[in-house]
């Protein structure tokens, strides 16, 4: 009787404190259009001091739940419209408030001052992301996605090569507005202007609901889309000086009327880029110094146009197509100067090449919206094709011989995904998410010598998942686990001329087959807890088990890039890589900004990793591939903040510092290496007047290890400034980069054989441009596909 009773009076209480939570609820609409407005911050005040709120779901309602019952005041705000103030009170009569619908009035006022391109560069900590709102200081930085992300906190990427990192890892999946694109990363980081860009962001540890790609995490670049009302846009317009000029333009044109919004971006990209740089190599044998100038000339036209239409408060429909044209014309001279001619005759290599790649992407996604607050489903299909073609012709001279030959290089990458999602919110706070994924990638690559056949390469595979998320939020407590079942398969097939046939005083050449299959099925599980300790500090801790897939340029046997003394090429065996990644992250506001501070460990499985070996087929010459390396563990720490010193001065600040242990096995030695690099940037901005700002940028990256090589320590500083002109609608702006000409690529190692080198490129550069922005209007765009854009899918009310 005693537990009955302790129950009774336990279950009694339990009762008393749920009945003493109070709800408010109501849906906010357009004055004029009565079409629902969704994320409207809803404010609650007790004695002029927030004590919570929320914001409205996508149908305009919103629900702020587990309130105490007091008095309070009640302002509900969204920018382009007037504040609306309104006063409730709870009591144990009146648990439930029901604001009825709210109807907010456009304040002409603010319609003048919609800028759609910020002065200064923002810093979001989310609970799974971190996002980075590009203001106008990171476009001037420079004119591609590779010069913007390289100023981007645990973001690095290689001037030579353009190969992008994230926590010091080069295993990191790349997506343009939360899409997989065909693109290899080095060449589509060359073809984005930065004026396209609208955010970046950095998904180290996504949930289950995400695709589980990319080890050390996800960097998404989010192009430029305006949804205001009426016609409205923005030129932007700029010019890099290095060597020679760069133009870096784009624009952004919007017009919405009634349940239609049509939209469209255009970027163009156009220059020479030159950089050189030189390899000292020691092989005992046959001790070289080789020498690389390079310059080409690259034209990238990037077109976005799409269309939102809104059927009706529970359906709607989007379309958009994303166009890209690279072409590129180039030419490189490389000499190789043996320190003993006796054994080794000096050469030089010139080459004339020639690229074009397109690229098309073509996305369809209906919503559909239930009754019941925050449940809706959700069907997405995106087709992704990109088409790539290089002519090249190479002539090779010494003292003794000369030698012309002509490559050609073909690839065509098709990629088919779609998704259904469902989402069912619950009556207390919790939420369930249930979906399906199918992914068709396949790829046919060509290769023909002097117009003669030589090799191609096919390679497909398939993915197939299913995925389910819980989730549940308390007063202080927050927590989501979930699952992702992947069933994968791939299979290639490899075919070329036999080398040895070939070179046979003209008898019958061989064409080798070599086939690869694989199926792999895989359980990736994902865990999330958070505890906001107050209105300043949040903690929280996530799990999340991903995977690395080789990527197509890493299986792609066919020969990428060539020198006399390197060539590069894909491994067709390489095998996925796995890792378990844990992070702890803390978040605090400040009186004069937001610090976060996230540390994490890293486990990984069957490494990839890049490796040079000297080719079985000639001495004098070595080949830069992939190889997966054994396990291995990686741990580190980064911290950021945006801070507001005084009223004139703010800065982002951030630095970062990582540890890992490196393992492997290069030219049949094992390799096992301690590894560390720390990083760390600060972006000034110092604001003159109410129109004039100047800005202050330096970075500095330390040395770093690999199992071949050591990379030396870089750092640069930059200044600038920008002015509002035109009452407010203009900005011009100007940078100077790397004002003391410091960058530069410095390595050293000792594997295969001890070498040294450096290459140089045109870090030191003055930008000059121009920002023009005409309408204005509400923020009303569709809120669609929220995984995609790796978002995480707000509730109603924030606690």
């Amino acid at each position: 009787m005693k537990l009955k009773s302790i129950l009774f009076l336990l279950l009694l209480n339990s009762y008393y404190l749920v009945a003493q939570n109070g709800i408010i609820t109501g849906k906010v609409i357009d004055s004029k259009s009565k079409s629902p407005l969704s994320f409207v911050n809803i404010i609650l005040k007790e004695k002029g001091k927030t004590v919570g709120g929320g914001v409205t779901f996508d149908n305009g309602s919103f629900s702020i739940k587990g309130l105490e019952l007091k008095n309070y005041d009640v302002d509900i705000q969204y920018i382009g419209y007037k504040t609306i103030h309104k006063q409730v009170s709870l009591s144990t009569e009146n648990r439930v408030q029901s604001l009825g619908v709210i109807a907010l009035e456009e304040e002409a006022a603010k319609l003048q001052e919609v800028e759609i391109v910020k002065e200064k560069s923002t810093i979001e900590q989310k609970i799974d992301r971190k996002v980075i709102n590009v203001g106008k200081d990171l476009i001037s930085a420079g004119a591609t996605a590779g010069e913007i992300l390289n100023n981007i906190p645990s973001v690095a990427v290689d001037p030579q090569t353009n190969a992008i990192s994230l926590r010091g890892n080069e295993n990191v999946r790349v997506l343009v507005d939360g899409k997989p694109t065909n693109v290899d990363v080095a060449q589509l980081l060359k073809q984005i202007p930065s004026a396209s860009i609208k955010q970046v962001e950095l998904i180290t540890n996504p949930s289950a609901k995400y695709n589980p790609e990319g080890m050390s995490g996800i960097i998404n670049i989010v192009l430029n889309k305006n949804a205001s009302k009426g016609f409205n846009g923005s030129v932007n317009n700029g010019v890099t000086f290095g060597k020679t000029p760069k133009i870096n333009s784009s624009i952004d044109l919007n017009y919405k009327v009634g349940k239609v919004n049509l939209y469209g971006n255009y970027g163009f990209n156009h220059g020479y880029q030159a950089n050189h740089g030189y390899i000292n190599g020691y092989n005992p044998t046959k001790e070289s110094n080789v020498d690389f100038n390079f310059r080409n000339k690259n034209t990238s036209h990037l077109y976005k146009v799409g269309m939102d239409f809104y059927i009706n408060d529970m359906n709607t429909i989007s379309f958009y197509t994303t166009q890209n044209d690279f072409r590129a014309t180039g030419t490189s001279l490389t000499t190789v100067d043996y320190f003993d001619n006796w054994l080794n005759i000096d050469q030089n290599q010139s080459q004339d090449s020639k690229n074009k790649n397109q690229s098309q992407t073509y996305n369809l996604d209906y919503k559909h919206l239930f009754n019941k607050e925050g449940e809706n489903i959700e069907l997405e299909v995106n087709y992704n094709q990109n088409n790539g073609k290089e002519l090249s012709y190479f002539n090779t001279y010494s003292n003794a011989f000369s030698n012309s030959f002509s490559n050609n290089v073909s690839s065509l990458n098709k990629n088919t995904k779609a998704n259904l999602d469902y989402t069912k919110p619950f009556k207390d706070d919790s939420k369930l998410e249930l979906g399906a994924e199918t992914r068709i990638e396949n790829t046919s690559n060509g290769f023909d010598k002097n117009t003669t056949y030589n090799s191609d390469f096919y390679y497909e595979r398939n993915i197939n998942s299913l995925y389910a998320t819980y989730g549940k939020q308390w007063t202080k407590w927050g927590m989501q686990v979930g699952a992702r079942f992947e069933n994968y398969t791939a299979k290639a097939t490899f075919k070329s001329v036999d080398a040895t046939d070939e070179n046979n005083n003209g008898n019958t050449t061989e064409v080798i087959t070599k086939p690869f299959s694989d199926v792999i099925n895989t359980v990736y599980p994902s865990g999330y807890i958070s505890y906001k300790l107050n209105d300043k500090n949040t903690f929280s801790f996530n799990y999340s088990r991903r995977v690395d897939r080789p990527g197509i340029g890493q299986v792609n046997p066919i020969r990428e890039w060539s020198t006399p003394t390197v060539t590069s090429v894909g491994n067709p065996y390489l095998v996925p890589q796995f890792t378990n990644s844990f992070e702890f992250s803390y978040s605090t506001r400040t009186k004069i900004g937001t610090v976060n501070t996230v540390v994490f460990y890293r486990n990984l499985t069957d490494e990839i990793t890049r490796v040079v070996e000297i080719d079985s087929n000639d001495a004098t010459k070595n080949i830069l591939s992939y190889t997966n390396f054994k396990n291995n563990n990686s741990y580190g720490a980064e911290i950021s903040s945006n801070l507001d010193f005084t009223k004139w001065w703010s800065a982002n600040v951030s630095a970062d510092i990582y540890f890992r242990t490196i393992r492997g096995t290069v030219s049949q030695n094992f390799v096992e290496k301690q590894a560390q690099v720390f990083n760390t940037r600060i972006n000034n901005t110092f604001k003159a007047n109410k129109n004039l700002r100047f800005q202050w940028f330096a970075m500095y990256r330390g040395n770093e290890r690999s199992l071949q090589m050591d990379r030396k320590y870089m750092f640069r500083t930059d200044i600038g400034a920008s002015l509002n002109v035109l009452k407010g609608k203009g900005t011009l702006s100007a940078r100077y980069s790397d004002i003391f000409k410091t960058m530069r690529y410095r390595f050293e190692g000792d594997l295969p054989y001890n070498q040294e080198g450096a290459f140089y490129w045109e870090s030191n550069t003055l930008y000059v441009g121009f920002n023009y922005r005409f309408g204005g209007g509400k923020n009303a765009a569709l809120q669609r596909k929220q995984r995609d854009k790796n978002e995480t899918q707000g509730s109603g009310g924030i606690m």
